[in-house]
């Protein structure tokens, strides 16, 4: 990659890794934004890869930002994404997120309710401000060629077309808020230029028509994302000059009725996907039933996208023995993590050449999706090491989770506070040292306390510790041994 070898790279950060080509991230950017129009601006969306160093190289690169949370929020300003530059959308904002966008300043907030509207309208009445907004429409028409549909049927994102067209006194009952336009986001992963060209098309239909319902010229049209990579076999890239030749054509007729309107689009999985490798080190390689297993130090708790959330790998994506590009196939094999699951299998029947342990595999076009969109700390792994290769040089963006830092947010509960002082209590009592009574000694049996002796102790506990007992809580279980009753005592000590 630029130059250096990937066993130069999984030398210097070891393995699991993943690489992201930063010139390949660039020149993908550079590629779209020469073909579309200069009244498309470009937001990259940053869920499929919000790491701080690839938005920041996008963002130089000239690219807004498109933002769903309030740390995805905080990502795209960290790296340097001007409030003007970001849009926000998702479709459960809570307050304090209304809050800080409207007191951001940001490009639009774009809105996926009523309910949502009428809070930044009041948040925005109390700061004294203007918010602008984009209404998230789920269009009418039916969204073909995505992997995944978000429109055009029952979803929880964005207003259905026919109850927005209907709100025709909308803009009147919410005075603080500057509805600029709409946006619609109809799918994912499209590969079918002629998909996005018709979508695009519709779109801009739809926008005129609110407009006109809601009394409104837009002024802004965000089209939406969803344009995809390949993964998998008979599958081919994105046809871009077709793409560009009829969404260009689309917009020019758009701005010959709104000439200062502008246009947004979000890509994210193909700005990145095809710059990201999944580096992993082959540890084991055995049979099973004559099937050839490579069990790695990766897995699908870090490259959740291969395999899709909560089910079994369908389709692999590209893979590759990156120690030795030359070696031959020995045929198939199934390529598994680490994980205790039957689920963690990353590649099923993948052709690769005889594997040893310390071989390094590649899975490509890894780019998008990956830790971050993973569930990373199952089994109590963590996070791999992220690196970006820029003009040659690698620079570690994200260091590797240690096991210190998967006990960072947790919080262990001391079950033995107070116990020592009750312990304490119990040994003066029989004038025996603390340290010589275990939780487990009966107070009977082994510690030789008579009916006398308890009655005597519990005096000594209820002075010590304001402990009231009821006679009706003197249950056997509490003083089976010395640990039930100290868990008695720190229970229900005032």
């Amino acid at each position: 990659m630029q130059g250096i070898g990937i066993s130069e790279l999984v030398e210097r950060f070891g393995t699991p890794l993943y690489v992201y080509d930063g010139d390949v991230i660039v020149q993908t950017y550079r590629r779209l934004r020469a073909a579309l129009s200069d009244a498309v601006e470009i937001f990259y969306s940053l869920k499929p890869n919000p790491n701080l160093s690839v938005v920041r190289l996008l963002n130089r690169a000239g690219a807004s930002a498109e933002v769903c949370s309030a740390g995805e929020l905080d990502s795209a300003l960290r790296a340097g994404v001007s409030p003007a530059d970001i849009l926000f959308t998702g479709p459960g904002k809570s307050v304090e997120e209304l809050q800080t966008l409207v007191g951001l300043d940001v490009r639009a907030v774009i809105c996926e309710s009523f309910d949502e509207l009428a809070r930044i309208d009041e948040l925005s009445a109390k700061a004294d401000k203007h918010t602008p907004v984009l209404l998230r429409v789920n269009p009418a028409f039916g969204v073909r060629g995505g992997r995944l549909t978000m429109a055009g049927r029952p979803r929880e994102f964005g207003i259905d077309e026919e109850q927005v067209l209907a709100a025709t006194d909308l803009l009147a009952r919410h005075p603080n808020v500057d509805v600029r336009g709409i946006h619609v986001f109809t799918g994912t992963r499209i590969l079918d230029a002629g998909v996005v060209v018709e979508n695009t098309e519709r779109i801009f239909d739809l926008a005129v028509k609110v407009g006109e319902a809601l009394g409104f010229e837009p002024r802004l049209v965000d089209i939406g994302g969803g344009l995809g990579i390949p993964y998998y076999p008979g599958e081919k890239e994105l046809d871009l000059d077709v793409l560009a030749a009829g969404v260009n054509n689309a917009v020019a007729e758009f701005l010959l009725r709104f000439p200062d309107a502008r246009v947004a689009i979000e890509p994210g999985r193909f700005l990145v996907g095809p710059g990201g490798v999944y580096a992993i080190r082959a540890r084991y390689v055995k049979w099973s039933k004559g099937e050839r297993f490579v069990i790695t130090d990766g897995g699908t708790h870090q490259n959740m996208a291969a395999v899709g959330t909560g089910t079994y790998l369908k389709r692999n994506f590209p893979m590759a023995l990156l120690s030795d590009m030359e070696r031959p196939a020995a045929g198939p094999c199934t390529v598994t993590g680490l994980l205790l699951t039957p689920t963690d299998t990353i590649g099923r029947n993948v052709e690769l050449p005889e594997i040893a342990p310390g071989d390094v595999l590649g899975v490509f076009q890894a780019g998008a999706y990956g830790p971050s969109a993973s569930i990373t700390y199952m089994n109590g792994q963590g996070f791999p090491a992220e690196i970006l290769v820029r003009q040659g040089k690698a620079h570690l963006v994200r260091s590797r989770d240690t096991t210190e830092d998967l006990f960072t947010h947790q919080i262990l509960v001391d079950f033995d506070a107070g116990a020592g002082a009750v312990r304490a209590e119990v040994a003066a009592a029989i004038g025996a040292a603390p340290e010589s009574i275990s939780d487990s000694a009966r107070l009977f049996h082994d510690l030789g306390i008579d009916s006398l002796g308890i009655i005597d102790l519990l005096t000594r506990l209820e002075d010590r510790f304001g402990l009231v007992v009821e006679p009706d809580e003197l249950y056997e279980e509490v003083f089976a041994n010395v640990g039930s009753l100290i868990d008695y005592v720190v229970a229900n000590a005032r």
